[in-house]
């Protein structure tokens, strides 16, 4: 009779095969849908470039302009669903490259520092982090209604911390009950168990939410 796996080993390879997925929504997003409209966006400038009556050249700009912000959209999708950065350079530098574009799409400034020698991760425990991280900022915007962030990286020998303070609304954990926010958070719980690590939340009404990450190195 055959064993059955451990919760955690099941958990494990689902999130696994998940991001294989995603990985490669993420590169058909980019180099498929996203130079297409590139190519169109070209080809618009030079239609606009010989076209004299005003109207129609000011109805070219309107076209030009939102062709660019959905060149902009698909770009932050793509590098949420699997930044090449992570896979590339590590943790930390894909965790940059993902704020600026965050930065630039939703008008939040994230303060980042980081203190300590960075240390190569895993790529499974990379992309988990990487993942809460993302989670958590995707909250601030939909939930926290803040223009500030903070975010810490802390390496030291044995161990990563991460703290990402919004300095927002705030709620009582006891007592909220959006769903998606609480699935939400129960994801980003089980992605830091299956790493061996931990996640913390905290949060006052009037002052914000605190999330405290924790990996074993």
């Amino acid at each position: 009779m055959e064993r059955i796996q451990p919760k955690e080993q099941i958990s494990s390879y689902i999130i696994q095969s998940q991001e294989e997925e995603i990985k490669r929504i993420s590169e058909e997003l980019h180099e498929g849908v996203g130079q297409n409209l590139y190519s169109i966006l070209t080809g618009l400038q030079y239609v606009k470039s010989g076209v004299g009556e005003p109207n129609m050249k000011n109805y070219l700009e309107e076209m030009e302009q939102l062709i660019e912000k959905t060149i902009q959209e698909i770009r932050l999708l793509s590098v949420e669903l699997h930044p090449p950065v992570l896979t590339t350079l590590g943790l930390l530098p894909a965790v940059k490259s993902y704020l600026t574009l965050y930065t630039s799409t939703f008008g939040i400034l994230v303060d980042l520092e980081s203190t300590g020698e960075e240390k190569v991760l895993p790529e499974k425990n990379s992309i988990a982090v990487f993942r809460v991280c993302q989670e958590a900022l995707t909250n601030i915007v939909k939930y926290a209604d803040t223009s500030n962030v903070k975010m810490s990286f802390i390496w030291t020998e044995d161990k990563l911390e991460i703290t990402i303070i919004d300095f927002g609304n705030g709620f009582q954990l006891e007592e909220y009950t959006d769903d998606n926010y609480a699935s939400g958070i129960a994801a980003m719980k089980e992605r830091m168990l299956l790493t061996g690590g931990k996640c913390l939340i905290s949060s006052k009404i009037g002052e914000g939410t605190s999330i405290e990450l924790s990996l074993p190195l």
